[in-house]
């Protein structure tokens, strides 16, 4: 048997100002902080659990989890990942806008819609520019995505970099993002698109996915 950790990011400084973030860079605020340790401390309990490698995202609210996660459970020497492809999903234009006046300005059930929707779309915003995007393929960085989108950039990355070193037996670490590790849950759990709306992913909670040799879930616990 073969563990996948899955962990959202400690409360960041939009998340305190209940804003809608995406690819806007924001740091944790020290509740944050805090969350990520005591998440590591979880992590620290879970039975016969020793990943070999770490993977998150280019954005610092996941990276200084992955950081202090990584210290709080001594795995400082493995090796990180930080690909775009675990980013969260880009919100366009709602960037920046807090989440309850954008329900006054475009109405609550287009918002419901945006948010929880899989394959709505929110208004376009300009592609980011930024130096830590610099190999990407310009064509392939979105200006908004659906939670479909940010699938099908998020399950590439699981399948090549992830499930391969799970299939060889080797426990994996994710530190990411609310929407970008919904679509990754849709996939794996195989949730209809009715039901991925209700999926919450709190913020430092570690969600614990125990697999068979051919990768079928075979248990799954979330810390709490």
């Amino acid at each position: 048997m073969v563990k996948l950790v899955l962990l959202r990011h400690g409360e960041s400084l939009a998340n305190k100002s209940n804003v809608y973030t995406g690819w806007n860079d924001v740091a944790l605020t020290a509740k944050g902080r805090a969350q990520a340790e005591a998440a590591g401390n979880l992590i620290n309990l879970i039975p016969q659990y020793d990943p070999t490698h770490i993977h998150t995202s280019v954005l610092m609210r996941a990276i200084v989890t992955a950081n202090i996660v990584a210290d709080t459970c001594h795995f400082l020497y493995l090796p990180l990942t930080k690909t775009w492809r675990l980013n969260e999903r880009h919100y366009g234009n709602l960037r920046g806008i807090n989440k309850e006046e954008s329900k006054k300005i475009f109405g609550k059930e287009q918002v419901l819609e945006w948010r929880r929707g899989f394959y709505a779309i929110p208004p376009a915003g300009k592609k980011v520019s930024s130096r830590r995007y610099a190999s990407c393929d310009y064509h392939l960085l979105p200006r908004a995505e659906s939670l479909y989108q940010t699938q099908l950039r998020v399950w590439p990355y699981y399948q090549d970099h992830v499930a391969n070193r799970l299939k060889m037996g080797e426990d994996q670490l994710i530190v990411a993002h609310g929407s970008s590790l919904r679509a990754l849950i849709k996939k794996l759990e195989n949730i209809n698109d009715q039901d991925i709306i209700k999926l919450e992913v709190p913020n430092a909670e570690p969600i614990i996915y125990t697999f068979n040799p051919q990768l079928e879930i075979i248990d799954k616990k979330i810390l709490h």
